[in-house]
């Protein structure tokens, strides 16, 4: 009970913080409805709050009935509507519980990536390195794995390939997380600088690779890779028409189990949060602060690289310069926002896959721009990244710290 409480109170302010977003954006939502707020001078009520009966269905209007179906449709877009749901597995057909469920398995193919990169960012965080190089970091993974799978078709077994190739994004990806971490530790060079710019050479690197005949689409314009799906693919956890959930999302889950294990139940581990607590405490203790930095670089960018592996050989199935989609640096925010324990990042990881494959269901049936969830997913960070805020808002009382190791900065000094 002790520790269910614990956990509550844990997740009380990021709750807070995006029930408080939600609110936001909803004001923003009613402001925006400008049909509905001209009709405020001549009847308020009815340009705020009414209720219609249109071809045979109730529904809300107004700018508040704006709000209330546009997040309708996000929780929609995002985990399917319960009673079709039901219908379909009530009917057995095969194409029917696809199409209900598809929303459901979108927002975990959405998810997956996210868990990784949030675990890279985690472990490094924890270490006191901010690694800012995600998206270099899981391209270059993906980039080992085209090459492995392209260079081995037809010499080995698909199941075969499949391993080797993620083993190859793995190691790639270890490799370029080390580069930053080495630097920092041998000649003190500040990790943000050096992995941004890793970023930007890891997709030189990718752009000049895509030019290769070898890796290149024949016939195409564009620097994107041949399609790997012919060559090797992850098994779908579910066998159904159009369903993309394959078992990257069940490795992405064991790399949170094992990243817990790792930071929280092992001597190196406890290393590495001491590193990132007080780095001159942990010198002093006889701990290898350089061996730590370049270890949890190491071990961030190889889950990193892991995610891209997953994703080119996998759900996407082609190598192509924005696989990443700023996924590194939306990775940074769910991390802080899962206030970097790995169970936390798998929540944080649904919840921002959640809005953004439930966005866009509420772009086609609202009107609503995608924009405007962008705008959400910023408000979160902005109230998780205040929690005295949140706390004033709200009126939660300050819990008395736990005696554990927690998030830190580069400088040694403690962050909620």
């Amino acid at each position: 009970m002790k520790r269910v409480r614990s956990l509550l109170r844990r997740a009380a302010v990021p709750a807070l913080a995006i029930i408080t977003a939600l609110l936001v954006g909803a004001i923003v939502i009613v402001l925006t409805d400008f049909e509905a707020l001209a009709k405020i001078g001549s009847d308020p009520a009815r340009a705020l709050f009414w209720v219609e009966t249109v071809n045979g269905k109730t529904q809300i209007s107004g700018a508040i009935g704006g709000v209330v179906n546009a997040y309708g449709a996000m929780l929609q877009g995002a985990f399917g509507d319960p009673a079709r749901i039901i219908t379909a597995l009530q009917t057995g057909n095969a194409r029917d519980i696809s199409t209900a469920i598809r929303p459901i398995t979108e927002t975990l193919v959405a998810t997956m990536p996210l868990i990784f990169t949030g675990l890279a960012v985690a472990i490094s965080f924890r270490a006191g390195m901010f690694n800012i190089g995600g998206d270099g970091q899981l391209i270059i993974g993906a980039l080992a794995a085209t090459i492995t799978a392209i260079l081995l078709a037809g010499n080995v077994p698909s199941p075969v390939i499949l391993l080797l190739a993620i083993v190859a994004a793995t190691l790639a990806g270890g490799a370029w997380g080390f580069v930053p971490g080495f630097l920092k530790a041998r000649t003190g060079a500040h990790e943000v600088i050096t992995t941004i710019m890793l970023n930007y050479i890891a997709a030189l690197v990718v752009f000049f690779a895509l030019r290769s005949p070898t890796l290149r689409a024949a016939g195409s314009t564009s620097p994107v890779s041949k399609n790997l799906t012919p060559i090797v693919d992850v098994p779908n956890i579910i066998s159904l028409p159009n369903i993309r959930l394959d078992y990257g999302f069940v490795v992405a889950l064991l790399m949170a189990v094992a990243v817990s294990f790792l930071l929280f139940r092992t001597t190196k581990g406890f290393e590495l949060r001491a590193s990132g607590f007080n780095l001159t405490a942990a010198r002093y203790a006889g701990m290898s602060a350089g061996g730590s930095m370049m270890l949890a670089m190491a071990l961030s960018g190889a889950l990193a690289g892991m995610g891209g592996g997953f994703m080119v050989i996998g759900t996407v199935g082609q190598l192509t310069l924005d696989l990443s989609g700023g996924i590194g640096f939306t990775a940074i925010a769910l991390a802080l926002l899962a206030g970097l324990r790995p169970s936390g990042v798998v929540m944080a990881a649904l919840l921002f896959g959640a809005l953004s494959n439930g966005g866009k269901l509420m772009g086609v049936q609202s009107g609503i721009p995608y924009d405007l969830l962008i705008f959400i997913q910023a408000l979160v960070i902005m109230f998780v990244a205040a929690p005295g805020l949140i706390r004033a808002i709200w009126r939660v009382k300050v819990a008395k710290p736990a005696p554990e190791i927690a998030a830190v900065s580069p400088e040694g000094a403690t962050t909620v």
